[in-house]
């Protein structure tokens, strides 16, 4: 079977084809363990691996264009998150990460310099608003730091119910930052700016709550109550360091915070 635009990672081989050591991948249906996505018989003769639990393939994606894989985890399918986190190489996690939290802090500068008014000399303006940027940047930061340090807590705190398997701390944290990439819509938002822009903001805001909620689930194989429970507890952190920022007047123009049409 040709594969034409396949886009997972071709395994190592050993004796007969299959892969020698652990399993590596796993079942995007039923999520059992497998020692390989597919066979190469040799001159482009490609055979998907069968699933001895589900009888289906292993990894139907393999074959699937990136573009359609993309739109099937935009969609929240669970299939699609157990492809990129489990069968593919994907390594872009902190570089993603670093953009979504620059795209974060752009917003929040933008708000804040849109809200205020300086009368001071150009040059003081200038070296204001690049170390408000910074400060945008940190308090980002720092929200989504507690963010995951609620979700992880939440998952700590309730031990063997987390999941079948012992939970992996790298592999929920670079599921958690994949599946932040609706922060990317922010940048779009504010550009074309209308008068549903705080709308769409709050859709961004659960857009990327439904995408965690998702990629929590898949990553520990944990029922739908859980991986609610965890979202809630790391908004639940993150919307408490929100307050405590406020208190101390850093003007921290959080998407946690409720955004007012006036500051748009």
């Amino acid at each position: 079977m040709g594969t034409g635009g396949r886009s997972g990672p071709r395994p190592a081989k050993g004796a007969g084809g299959a892969v020698s050591g652990p399993c590596r991948y796993r079942c995007i249906e039923c999520n059992q363990e497998a020692w390989e996505l597919y066979r190469d018989y040799r001159h482009g003769v490609l055979k998907i691996t069968i699933c001895k639990s589900c009888q289906k393939p292993v990894d139907k994606y393999i074959e699937y264009d990136p573009v359609i894989i993309l739109i099937n985890a935009i969609l929240c399918k669970a299939q699609a998150y157990r492809h990129i986190l489990f069968n593919t190489k994907i390594n872009i996690h902190g570089k993603l990460c670093m953009f979504c939290l620059l795209c974060e802090a752009y917003l929040r500068w933008w708000q804040l310099q849109d809200s205020t008014q300086n009368t001071a000399p150009d040059d003081l303006i200038r070296y204001a608003k690049e170390w408000d940027f910074y400060r945008m940047f940190a308090i980002a930061s720092l929200e989504q730091t507690a963010f995951f340090i609620g979700i992880f807590t939440f998952l700590w705190a309730e031990g063997p119910r987390t999941a079948k398997r012992k939970p992996h701390f790298m592999l929920l944290l670079k599921a958690l930052l994949l599946s932040s990439y609706g922060k990317l819509l922010l940048i779009p938002a504010v550009i074309w700016e209308h008068d549903y822009t705080p709308l769409c903001l709050k859709l961004i805001k659960v857009f990327v709550l439904t995408s965690n909620f998702q990629a929590i689930r898949v990553a520990l194989s944990i029922s739908r109550k859980l991986s609610l429970l965890a979202v809630l507890s790391g908004l639940l952190l993150e919307s408490t360091t929100v307050c405590l920022f406020q208190r101390l007047e850093w003007g921290v123009g959080s998407d946690c915070a409720i955004y007012k049409p006036q500051d748009f």
